[in-house]
């Protein structure tokens, strides 16, 4: 009879029991499949955070020119925070545009989180960080706004989900699903004497 195999949400075996193909499997289980698919996913969204943070940084000529780039003096947040039209954080993020400690912040956070995607490790503080960005730039562009500050329509497409949920919601799901002890240094990374005494490190 046909087998698959199962493992644990951590990444181990957590039960010698054979499961067939038709027979739904319960619990805190996960297909070997799933754990593939999900490494695959982790890295991916880790190069789409590591990719913004370099293309800001030396202005690769698609998002930032390389005249706008960091290194020659320009301001990762500026550009977008300084065109906010919608919502009611909308003179908040004109005062925060192209503040010093907000493109500190913005870049450690998208070279942070794309590190920690790509490798597997402190998926945790990644999920937070990076669903706090998100939240941030959803809250930028306001999709529950029909029209922006100047009575133009805002182009928004759905009033309450939009990709920056959606990127929110993937970094969670990796979280709880232990992404990176699978194609990642997850494992290793959860042994360390620092983080198993601290397990929001994992």
């Amino acid at each position: 009879m046909a087998t698959r195999d199962i493992k644990g949400l951590d990444g181990s075996l957590p039960t010698a029991e054979r499961t067939t193909k038709t027979e739904p499997a319960f619990g805190r289980i996960i297909t070997e499949r799933a754990t593939k698919f999900l490494a695959v996913f982790r890295v991916l969204l880790g190069v789409e955070f590591l990719w913004a943070f370099l293309d800001k940084t030396f202005g690769f000529g698609y998002a930032t020119p390389a005249a706008r780039a960091w290194i020659n003096g320009g301001s990762p947040t500026k550009g977008f925070l300084s065109n906010v039209a919608v919502g009611p954080l909308e003179g908040t993020f004109h005062a925060w545009a192209g503040a010093a400690w907000a493109d500190w912040l913005f870049m450690v956070g998208l070279l942070g989180i794309g590190i920690a995607l790509i490798f597997g490790i402190g998926l945790r503080i990644a999920a937070v960080s990076g669903t706090l960005m998100m939240l941030g730039m959803w809250a930028a562009e306001w999709p529950l706004a029909k029209f922006t500050s100047a009575g133009e329509p805002s182009m928004s497409t759905n009033p309450i989900v939009d990709y920056h949920i959606i990127y929110a919601l993937g970094l969670i799901a990796l979280a709880l699903t232990y992404a990176g002890h699978t194609w990642g240094l997850g494992k290793l990374w959860a042994k360390l004497p620092l983080v198993h005494r601290n397990r929001w490190l994992i």
